[in-house]
C-alpha cells in the first residue's frame, strides 16, 4: 500500500476520532503546525525518515515540540504512529489531515502569486473568482510574491490554474515570433 494511501487512512481515523471527542480544532492546530515546522526546517523530516534513528528518540523528538501546548489526542496518536514504526509518513499524515480537514469545513484554499503585495480590493476579487470557481463559500488565499512574473498574477485552485502573467504571455508571444520566423524562412 502506498504511504499516501496509509497517510490517508490514519489522517482520517485522527479526524474522525477529534470531530467525536470534540477536539476537532486542537487537533488542526497540531498537525497545521508539524506540517508548518517540517516545511519551514527540513531537519525534522529527515530526522522522522532517518532508519538509524530509533522510534524512541523519534517520540521524544515529537514530544519535545508539542510538550507545552497539543490538544489532549495528539500525543497519543504520535505513540499510536511510532508503535508501528511509522514515523516517516507522518508529515504526510499531517498534510492529509489539513486536507481532510479543509474538505470537511468546506474550505477552499487556492494559491495566488503576484509580483508585489495585494491591495484589500484584489484580495476581494480573487476570493470572489475562487468561490465561483471552486462552489465553496469560504476561501483560504495563500499569497506568494515572485518578481520574476513582472506583472499580474498566477492563480492556482486545485489542478486548475489561471496564468495571467505578463512573463507567461510573453512567453508565449517569443513562440508565436520564432513561429512565423521559422514559417518565413520556408
Amino acid at each position: 500500500m502506498s504511504n499516501h494511501r496509509v497517510a490517508s487512512r490514519y489522517a482520517k481515523s485522527i479526524l474522525d476520532l477529534s470531530i467525536e471527542k470534540g477536539l476537532l480544532e486542537e487537533v488542526f492546530e497540531d498537525f497545521n503546525n508539524l506540517a508548518a515546522m517540517a516545511k519551514a526546517n527540513r531537519e525534522l523530516g529527515l530526522a522522522l525518515n532517518n532508519p538509524v534513528l530509533t522510534s524512541d528518540k523519534k517520540l521524544k523528538v515529537l514530544k519535545a515540540l508539542f510538550a507545552k501546548k497539543s490538544s489532549a489526542l495528539t500525543i497519543p496518536f504520535f505513540e499510536i504512529v511510532s508503535r508501528k514504526n511509522r514515523e516517516n509518513i507522518l508529515i504526510d499524515i499531517a498534510k492529509e489531515f489539513v486536507a481532510q480537514y479543509n474538505l470537511y469545513k468546506s474550505i477552499q484554499v487556492a494559491e495566488v502569486t503576484t509580483t508585489t503585495a495585494l491591495t484589500d480590493a484584489q484580495r476581494s476579487q480573487l476570493v470572489a473568482v475562487v468561490k465561483q470557481i471552486s462552489g465553496l463559500n469560504t476561501v483560504q488565499l495563500v499569497e506568494k510574491i515572485n518578481a520574476d512574473l513582472i506583472g499580474g498574477f498566477v492563480l492556482k485552485v486545485n489542478d486548475r490554474q489561471l496564468d495571467e502573467s505578463l512573463s507567461s504571455k510573453l512567453k508565449a508571444l517569443r513562440v508565436e515570433f520564432s513561429k512565423n520566423h521559422y514559417e518565413k524562412q520556408f
